[in-house]
């Protein structure tokens, strides 16, 4: 067999393979037999059809098979031998001479391929990009604390109904005289929220009400009539409810306050450990650098942004074999149309550009990622998703079984190594840019974040 490359231009290229008899022969021989141990034919015992008999019923089948298996591996190590970095898959010729397999002994397939061009890109401490750093605002890490204060509050016992509180006691029913209605609703442990009430005028009637007070209020007003919250608070079925519009008495057994964490050392040690921190400055300052590692992602990926925005126009002038690739494209997805692929090829090329932009720039800076890389990386991502729940110190076992169990899944796996390497390479684009800090407003920054998606 002889393999050839034969490149038209930088990004175009045809492999060819010749095939001659010896190459193949023994493949279709051995098929053959194989098909002979199997074969079952009237007039003939099993096992004891002439080959000759099959070769001329079964060969041409046969041959065309064992030609598809022996050029697939041809190509596919040809192309592993020589570190050939392709574009889409190797398509068939569109001069591929006409076989005949009732003629040929030898044979010729050639395949269209596609290259990326060679990017060759310097960055340099000429070229300058900002860096926007979003401000920590006061009113940002209030808004914290207060999460803190209601996230680690305990429910109190309480004299006197406000709006907020949780009220529980006894529930009746009572008929049109405002007596207990006979085989009425009777519930011992009814529960309900003032604040929850729809209706002003009967969510009224409960502040202010102490202990062991008993008041007369009609649910179905209260609650606007709306079903499923008064099915929950009556126990009774959803299309029951239209049954129950009169009043109700409820006699107060409990009331329950949540009271929210008082800012003292409780709650400092609660939200990071004990004696992290140990005053309200240092608690503030400490939420304040928490902050700033929560939103120096965003930071990140707006600076990406304007990284790869320069990337694409230091490489404005790379070429793709757009025809190749649009063949590729209709022939690799049946739902793909030579319509669809030119409206969707310009955003196609765009991202295949930076794909092989990202590639070389691994390559050239060496970029690699090991399984302790994944590890750390899965800790930190545990870590960053449970801040955002308000959720500090957690320990490292915790993270370690957490991170275990994302490694586990493929789709994760993949993905953090790509966020990785996406990591890795942006800090070697920091390094070397020049950065222009900027300090902007959270909404500032999102004002820049939506004229890009623009």
């Amino acid at each position: 067999m002889n393999i050839t490359l034969n490149k038209t231009d930088s990004v175009n290229t045809t492999i060819t393979l010749e095939i001659e008899k010896a190459d193949y022969a023994n493949e279709v021989k051995s098929a053959l037999k194989e098909l002979q141990k199997k074969t079952d034919l009237p007039g003939f015992r099993k096992g004891q059809i002439p080959v000759s008999f099959l070769s001329q019923k079964y060969g041409k089948s046969i041959l065309a098979e064992e030609l598809n298996k022996l050029v697939s591996k041809s190509l596919t190590d040809y192309i592993q031998d020589n570190k050939l970095l392709l574009l889409g898959e190797p398509l068939s010729a569109e001069e591929q001479p006409p076989i005949d397999f009732d003629k040929q002994e030898n044979f010729t397939f050639i395949f269209d391929v596609g290259l990326p061009p060679e990017i060759d890109i310097k960055l340099t401490k000429d070229d300058r990009l900002p860096y926007y750093q979003i401000q920590v605002t006061e009113e940002m890490i209030d808004k914290q604390i207060e999460g803190f204060r209601v996230r680690f509050g305990s429910n109190e016992l309480a004299e006197e109904v406000e709006e907020k509180d949780l009220v529980k006691g006894k529930l009746i029913e009572l008929d049109e005289n405002g007596e207990p209605k006979e085989k009425g609703i009777v519930l011992d442990n009814a529960v309900l929220m003032p604040a929850y009430l729809k209706n002003e005028e009967e969510k009224a009637k409960f502040t202010g009400l102490k202990l062991q007070s008993t008041i007369v209020f009609n649910p179905y007003t209260a609650y606007d009539g709306t079903e499923a919250e008064l099915a929950s608070f009556l126990k009774i079925k959803k299309e029951e409810v239209k049954n129950y519009t009169g009043n109700f008495s409820f006699e107060i057994n409990e009331i329950s306050r949540y009271k929210e964490a008082e800012i003292n050392q409780e709650l400092f040690d609660k939200v990071y450990g004990t004696e992290t921190v140990n005053s309200e400055e240092a608690f503030r300052e400490k939420i304040k650098e928490d902050l700033t590692l929560q939103l120096a992602p965003q930071s990140d990926f707006k600076f990406f942004f304007d990284a790869r925005k320069l990337l694409d126009e230091k490489s404005s002038d790379a070429q793709f074999p757009d025809a190749f690739l649009k063949r590729w494209l209709l022939a690799s997805n049946p739902k793909n149309t030579p319509e669809s692929i030119e409206k969707e090829f310009p955003a196609i090329i765009k991202e295949l550009k930076f794909h092989t932009i990202r590639e070389r720039l691994i390559e050239e800076y060496e970029i690699t990622i090991d399984d302790g890389d994944l590890r750390d990386y899965a800790k930190r991502a545990t870590r960053s998703q449970l801040a955002q729940y308000g959720i500090y110190g957690t320990a490292d076992d915790v993270l370690d079984k957490h991170a275990g169990e994302m490694l586990k899944n493929q789709d994760s796996y993949k993905a953090l190594g790509d966020r990785i390497f996406e990591d890795k390479l942006l800090k070697i684009l920091k390094e070397q840019v020049t950065l222009e800090p900027q300090e902007i407003s959270v909404e500032e920054f999102q004002k820049l974040l939506s004229e890009n998606a623009n």
